[in-house]
């Protein structure tokens, strides 16, 4: 493929599409090419202070975009720039940033970016044409295996102008011109003569975004600091971005110490992911007097996935009622109540929490029943409506487990002498596999495992470590065990993987529990090839809807709030974008203000 890149100026072609200031993955970009601001920033933010990040782990390279070493996470987004910005107010849409316009057919074969005049490198020195092509191919070589999978569709790269640069693709993949706009731009003369994929600190990597390294020292700290020369400052996209003089990254060991750098003050804002620690433990003198705020922030984006997977290619599972039988015994309220104070809500769906997710007990309507009915592989409640049993939150569940005691009896298992068996005698049990790392996955399935003895069921419960959990679950070699898999508001390609048939026979892939449906590989091709967000959503909430009823997972719960605790002078915008979560990671939208 590298052999087909082409660095020849080629004339304006016949059949070009009319170049846009933006693009989305289904539809048109919600702003008007003459916007002067995301919709979810503050234009008007003033300049200066700084935020301090108490961070866990460590680090030992500044270079990000390579596999070896462990560089900060954040060097990736907040050092380098892309062709085109994402707003995280809108599903999946792009706006220009260091170019000017995106053009693409309507089959999306192909995409050509054109510069904006006038981008710079940090140091001053002209980002061109050449550093862009030059950053494609090295990243799609050389660079981190994130950036080759894109880079392997591209059949041919030719710069089309002295600003300009078309690809044309082997295949069809209509996400694939915003999978590239995406990608970081890097300065090509910075790494002449050096070793691209050495990873380390003697060389910091330039890059053309409003922040440069400052002070660091690897595993202790590192700072990025304000660049006041930075080319985009009147670029539209940047507007409210890039407020904050100073962003301060400081390492410890771990969480719990993290929270306590907090809380002592050698950090200005602090994630809390732990719903009971959020609850009990923010009531600390700088909360009581008001100089440290705590902020709750909504967001729409998909709750994904997260309970224990039941692994269908196993004869235990491998029936549609057993498995709802585990969840009609699996008692989240009162596990809820027990382990989070009732905080957590029920994931209802794979998609639930977003326009993209179904409507839980409610049967399917226009375009979604549409979709479905044309396939016959559809388990029940798919299209007259599927719901999860809520319990009455007391302890015995009785309700739940009278109807799982059912369940099994459909499937053809009774209780003989004290134990659920099947006609030949044989018992019915299963493992249950869990990552040792986690305390809160043992507690929630030890009141599951007392459920099930009342039902004469006795689990094996293994707990491993990380290594184990890894090369056990890649080999499919479990019965049940925890899984999570986060979904976007842009679904692609990952959706075969994570539950396509083709996936289900192929160790190492994401489809754990073996579901083999032509109803989700057509959805799934459905929601892919989709032209328009009606027929996008329509796809998506009748996936949604196959992949819920066909009771894979036992769901646990989730939060729609990111809780964010911050120095009162830090700022955020009124308005919270639809992947309102974020913002607990993106500094460049906050402000300092006395």
């Amino acid at each position: 493929m590298i052999g087909a890149v082409s660095l020849s100026v080629f004339t304006a072609q016949v059949g070009l599409a009319e170049p846009k200031h933006g693009i989305a993955m289904y539809g048109d970009p919600a702003l008007p090419p003459d916007f002067v601001s995301l919709p979810h920033v503050n234009a008007d933010a003033p300049k200066g202070g700084k935020i301090i990040f108490a961070e866990a782990g460590s680090y030992d390279s500044l270079h990000p975009v390579i596999r070896k070493g462990s560089a900060p996470w954040q060097l990736r987004f907040m050092l380098f720039e892309s062709l085109m910005g994402r707003s995280y107010d809108e599903p999946f849409t792009l706006y220009g940033l260091l170019a000017e316009s995106v053009e693409t057919n309507d089959a999306r074969t192909w995409v050509e970016y054109t510069l904006r005049e006038g981008t710079q490198f940090s140091d001053g020195s002209p980002l061109t044409i050449e550093d862009v092509m030059w950053s494609y191919e090295v990243l799609g070589t050389l660079g981190h295996p994130r950036y080759h999978g894109a880079w392997a569709k591209v059949e041919t790269m030719e710069q089309t102008g002295p600003r300009s640069v078309k690809f044309t693709f082997n295949t069809e993949d209509r996400e694939l011109p915003l999978i590239l706009g995406m990608r970081p731009i890097l300065k090509k003369a910075q790494w002449e003569g050096k070793d691209f994929e050495a990873s380390g600190v003697d060389v910091i990597p330039i890059g053309s975004s409003p922040y440069v390294i400052g002070d660091f020292e690897p595993g202790r700290y590192l700072t990025l600091t304000r660049n006041p020369d930075y080319w985009g400052k009147d670029v539209p996209f940047m507007q409210g971005q890039a407020n904050l003089d100073e962003i301060r990254f400081d390492y410890y060991g771990d969480g719990d110490v993290t929270f306590e750098a907090f809380k002592a003050g050698e950090a200005t804002t602090h994630r809390e992911t732990n719903l009971q620690k959020w609850a009990t433990q923010f009531n600390f003198p700088a909360v009581q007097s008001g100089d440290i705020v705590l902020s709750d922030i909504p967001h729409q984006r998909p709750t994904g996935i997260m309970g224990y997977v039941m692994n269908t290619r196993r004869p235990a599972f491998s029936d549609i009622r057993v498995r709802d039988a585990m969840i009609h015994a699996f008692n989240f309220e009162f596990i809820n109540q027990s382990l989070n104070a009732g905080a957590k809500k029920r994931i209802q769906s794979y998609f639930h929490n977003s326009v993209l997710g179904m409507a839980p007990g409610k049967p399917a309507e226009g375009l979604v029943r549409e979709m479905l009915m044309g396939y016959d592989d559809l388990p029940d409640g798919a299209v007259e409506g599927y719901a999860l049993p809520v319990s009455d939150g007391s302890a015995r569940n009785r309700a739940g487990l009278r109807r799982a005691m059912e369940l099994m009896e459909e499937a053809g298992w009774t209780i003989q002498d004290g134990m659920m068996k099947n006609a030949d005698g044989q018992p019915f049990t299963f493992e249950i596999l869990l990552n040792t790392g986690s305390s809160e996955n043992r507690q929630e399935i030890d009141i599951f495992a007392d459920a099930l003895g009342r039902m004469g069921i006795t689990p094996t419960i293994t707990s491993v470590d990380s290594a184990q959990y890894k090369e056990r679950t890649n080999a499919f070699d479990f019965d049940m065990a925890y899984y999570w898999r986060g979904l976007s508001l842009s679904p692609g390609n990952e959706q075969h993987l994570y539950w396509g048939s083709e996936s289900a026979d192929k160790e190492g892939t994401r489809n754990w529990m073996g579901v083999k449906s032509a109803a989700i590989d057509g959805l799934i091709d459905q929601m892919l090839n989709a032209r328009g967000q009606d027929e996008f959503r329509a796809a998506t909430k009748a996936l949604d809807r196959v992949l819920t009823a066909g009771r894979y997972v036992i769901p646990l719960g989730y939060t729609d709030l990111s809780h964010i605790a911050h120095v009162k002078e830090l700022k955020y915008p009124d308005r919270i974008p639809m992947y309102g979560d974020y913002l607990g990671f993106q500094p460049e939208i906050w402000w300092y203000e006395e």
